[in-house]
C-alpha cells in the first residue's frame, strides 16, 4: 500500500474503533460493564472513571456489581450513577452497588436500534470526511512530482479504501442490531 495513503486508513481504523467503544455503551439485554465506560466518579476532587475506584463484576445476565475499594466511595459512586443517562437506579447494601438491569420492551430494542443506526452513519460520514481530505491532499500535489496518473492512481484506491471501511461499519451495525433486538 502506498505511504500516502496509510494516514488515511489510520484514521478510518480510529472511526471505526471510536464507533465500536461508543457501540459497546450502549446496553442490550444482558448486563454490559461497558456500559460505565463513561460515568465518572469524584475521587477527591478527580473524575475518576469508575473501574479505577472499585472492582466491576457481572455475577448474574442482568446484574452489574461495583465492589468499591474504598467505603466511602459508595455515596459517590451511587451519586455518579444516578446523575448519568443510564437510566437505572442503583442499589447500595452498604458495601457494595448493584445495578439490576431490566428486560428491554420491543419499542425501548427498536429506539436502541435506530440508535445504533445513527451512530452508524456518523461513523459513515467520518469515513467519508477522510475520503475527502484525502482527495484535496492529493489535487494538490498536482505539478509536483507526482504525475496525474498517480494522483488518479491514489483517489481510486482511497475509494476502495472507503467502501472497505464502510462496509466494515455496516457489518459492526448489523452485528449490534441483531444483539439488541435478539430476545
Amino acid at each position: 500500500m502506498n505511504e500516502r495513503l496509510k494516514d488515511y486508513q489510520g484514521k478510518m481504523d480510529k472511526a471505526i474503533n471510536f464507533l465500536a467503544e461508543d457501540l459497546a455503551t450502549i446496553r442490550a439485554g444482558r448486563a454490559n460493564p461497558h456500559v460505565l465506560d463513561k460515568i465518572r466518579v469524584d475521587y477527591y476532587g478527580t473524575p475518576t472513571p469508575i473501574q479505577q475506584v472499585g472492582n466491576v463484576t457481572v455475577p448474574e445476565a442482568r446484574i452489574i456489581q461495583i465492589a468499591p475499594w474504598e467505603k466511602n466511595m459508595l455515596k459517590e459512586i451511587e451519586k455518579a450513577i444516578m446523575t448519568s443517562e443510564l437510566g437505572i437506579n442503583p442499589t447500595n447494601d452498604g458495601s457494595v452497588i448493584r445495578l439490576i438491569f431490566p428486560e428491554l420492551t420491543e419499542d425501548r430494542r427498536k429506539e436502541l436500534a435506530k440508535e445504533v443506526k445513527k451512530k452508524g452513519e456518523d461513523a459513515k460520514v467520518a469515513v467519508r470526511n477522510i475520503r475527502r481530505d484525502g482527495n484535496e491532499a492529493f489535487k494538490k500535489l498536482k505539478g509536483s512530482e507526482v504525475s496525474e496518473d498517480e494522483i488518479k492512481d491514489l483517489t481510486d484506491e482511497l475509494q476502495k479504501l472507503t467502501d472497505e471501511y464502510v462496509k466494515k461499519v455496516e457489518a459492526t451495525i448489523e452485528a449490534k442490531t441483531k444483539e439488541i433486538m435478539t430476545l
